[in-house]
């Protein structure tokens, strides 16, 4: 590995780590995007340095303490091939900054846009009072609702006691314990709320065998998060099966299945899926209405 050159600015720093990075053949998309993006990030966490920031704060010099904390977290990336946000424990989703470690995926939803834009023009959210957000893993999606819309009573769940230990910790640093309900269920078994305005959720969608076949980068995410059978409709099946049972009269579902849309399409062809658009990027979210899906299912 080639070794950094002290006594350098903080934009050189950042080009080295970017350089380190490309010769390392790093995989990206926890995140960022390239070999630059990732290094910025890390020179960014260990000299605490807000991203925006004015452009004469990169011709500073680096601490020498601060420059060896960089070249470890940079060795750290490469040698670990961990993703950088459970190396600094902090990732943004909707422009907050969450809490994350290898106890739930890394947050990367489109749901973030949606969030932002007042989920328009799909749904009033001034008539939604209630949401839940189901396989809520680090709780950013529904913490986030919940953050965006102060008069939203939000319910997380999840499968994984592990995960929601980490929601917990992002609830209280958003000072939202009183509004958010953190749930330990699989899929809708254990909810005391019957009915919900809007349900949203980011399940596992991916099949086992694509999985097993992900870059290593991914591989450190907890399995659990990720597969959903053969086919990685597992859980969109039953989200859409029992949506309905847990929607109000005119309540919306709103769900990302990624790269599985095509699959769920083949599978349920007669569906009036709603695929959603995004300016940011992302794909394969779908809206459905109560009315939606109890018609459907109930024709059998």
């Amino acid at each position: 590995m080639a070794q950094l050159t002290k006594n350098i600015t903080i934009s050189e720093l950042i080009k080295q780590i970017s350089q380190l990075f490309s010769e390392a053949d790093l995989y990206y998309g926890h995140g960022t995007a390239n070999e630059l993006d990732e290094a910025a990030w890390a020179v960014h966490h260990v000299l605490d340095i807000p991203f925006g920031c004015p452009q004469a704060i990169y011709q500073e010099q680096v601490p020498e303490q601060a420059f060896d904390a960089v070249q470890k977290l940079a060795v750290q990336r490469i040698e670990t091939r961990k993703p950088m946000a459970y190396l600094t424990n902090k990732m943004w989703f909707a422009d907050i900054a969450f809490y994350v470690d290898e106890r739930t995926l890394v947050p990367r939803s489109p749901l973030a846009e949606l969030i932002q834009t007042d989920f328009a023009p799909w749904v009033d959210m001034s008539r939604v009072t209630s949401a839940l957000d189901l396989c809520t893993g680090s709780g950013c999606i529904g913490l986030a609702l919940a953050t965006y819309f102060p008069e939203v009573h939000v319910t997380c769940s999840d499968i994984s006691k592990d995960a929601l230990d980490v929601a917990a910790i992002n609830r209280k640093a958003l000072g939202l314990d009183k509004r958010v309900k953190l749930v330990e269920s699989d899929l809708y078994q254990n909810l005391e709320t019957k009915k919900f305005d809007l349900i949203v959720s980011n399940p596992p969608y991916v099949a086992q065998a694509v999985v097993d076949a992900l870059p290593e980068e991914y591989q450190q995410e907890p399995d659990l998060g990720l597969a959903s059978g053969e086919d990685g409709l597992k859980h969109v099946e039953v989200i859409l099966r029992e949506a309905s049972d847990y929607l109000t009269e005119d309540g919306v579902l709103i769900v990302e299945v990624g790269l599985s849309e095509e699959a769920l399409c083949l599978a349920h062809p007669q569906l009036a899926f709603i695929w959603l658009e995004f300016e940011r990027g992302g794909e394969g979210v779908f809206m459905l209405t109560a009315k939606t899906l109890r018609d459907y299912y109930s024709k059998g």
